[in-house]
């Protein structure tokens, strides 16, 4: 479901989340840290990771992990996690579909803006091929003080892309995500496509309620079809 009905806003520049709109991987993720966890006594399901972790980066996650769950997390748990991560990744990351067509016909600037780090944005974006797509044009967490759900990260994008925030469309999966660019001043739409949001409640809270959500990247231009390189349409 788009933002019908409300009143369209120029768009000068396009911030994409990565993990769960471009690629497909926070499925991969998130059940490796239910299955790392699990043998420390910490029992969480899927839809508690994507409600309270999803869009953090990983050492925030872990120091919740700590305190919410009050467990001793042995200091090479992180290092061993990210490599056991790694490798699931080379075997079973996928991009999500549609994306290269959408992005290839966008008529206005675009970034991406991520808290994954820059090693892991590295290794995904030439896995499934979106390196050159994206280059110059990636943003991480560690560049700021302050990741999601904090807007420093999509406020540092918008600077460096020359873009105003009240003229930034965010693409976001995660609650965490879509506070950011609310909190930035932006418009946000929410992305549902991704294997680790079906069959989950996808209802947001007050504080994270997107301009629009959608399922599929075949519907990107039907929701805004001004966004759509004149270039492309024309052919």
């Amino acid at each position: 479901m788009g933002p019908y009905g409300l009143a369209m806003m120029k768009t000068d520049l396009v911030i994409f989340d990565c993990d769960g709109v471009l690629i497909d991987s926070e499925v991969i993720s998130a059940n490796m840290l239910i299955a790392e966890l699990r043998k420390y006594g910490v029992e969480m399901t899927l839809e508690f990771v994507s409600r309270h972790f999803l869009g953090r980066s990983y050492p925030v996650v872990l120091s919740e992990v700590r305190e919410k769950f009050g467990v001793a997390l042995p200091p090479e748990f992180e290092v061993a996690y990210r490599a056991r991560l790694l490798a699931a990744f080379q075997r079973d990351l996928r991009i999500m579909p549609g994306v290269v067509e959408t992005i290839a016909r966008l008529g206005v600037p675009y970034c991406m803006a991520t808290s994954s780090s820059p090693e892991r944005v590295e290794t995904s974006l030439a896995l499934v091929g979106l390196t050159e797509t994206f280059a110059g044009r990636v943003f991480t967490a560690s560049r700021v003080a302050r990741g999601k759900p904090a807007p420093d990260l999509f406020h540092l994008a918008a600077a460096e892309m020359g873009a105003v925030p009240a003229r930034c469309l965010v693409i976001e999966d995660s609650l965490t995500g879509v506070r950011a660019g609310l909190a930035a001043g932006m418009q946000v739409w929410r992305f549902v496509g991704g294997s680790h949001l079906k069959g989950l409640d996808l209802s947001a809270p007050p504080d994270a309620q997107a301009h629009g959500h959608f399922d599929d990247f075949v519907r990107f231009y039907e929701m805004r079809p001004d966004l759509l390189s004149k270039v492309s349409n024309d052919r």
